[in-house]
């Protein structure tokens, strides 16, 4: 069975495990049988199954991101022009390397990319732009939103039974 991307492949039972492990990826089989009303075994085939077909991909930690000295957020828009493979195959190969980059995505409009990057300050943040993203090739434009609060942040996809 082929990882689910529309819930298609996915029944209520799996649904209930993915939501669960979702909330606390650290939970015993034990307690996420019970928590899914399923026998330890016949959960721990679904789980096992789940993660085989890659529908989970693995497990981490939520951490304050503050607390690890990255308290400054920026959403930075970024153009490219011209719009050739190569250009956006380096661009992507160079900004999955950085370690500031949490996320990137690629959009449809005036935007090609967005992406989502934590600094200590705004000096890191500058010295980040003009050494690693203004030597790119074809960086047409560069837009950066700071985030001052976050007002909801959540890792558990909405799943219903």
């Amino acid at each position: 069975m082929a990882p689910s991307l529309n819930n298609r492949t996915l029944d209520n039972r799996d649904r209930r495990i993915i939501t669960a492990l979702q909330e606390n990826g650290r939970m015993s089989n034990q307690d996420l049988s019970e928590r899914v009303n399923l026998s330890p075994s016949p959960c721990l085939r679904r789980l096992r199954h789940l993660e085989e077909t890659g529908v989970i991909k693995g497990y981490t930690a939520v951490v304050d991101q503050e607390a690890c000295g990255l308290p400054l957020t920026a959403f930075v828009s970024i153009r490219l022009s011209p719009h050739t493979e190569g250009h956006a195959r380096t661009f992507e190969d160079k900004i999955r390397r950085m370690d500031n980059v949490l996320d990137c995505h690629i959009l449809a409009g005036d935007t090609d990319y967005l992406l989502r990057i934590v600094v200590r300050d705004m000096k890191e943040y500058e010295a980040l732009v003009r050494t690693e993203l203004h030597t790119l090739p074809g960086i047409a434009g560069i837009e950066t939103r700071f985030a001052y609060s976050t007002v909801k942040q959540s890792t558990v996809f909405p799943l219903k039974d």
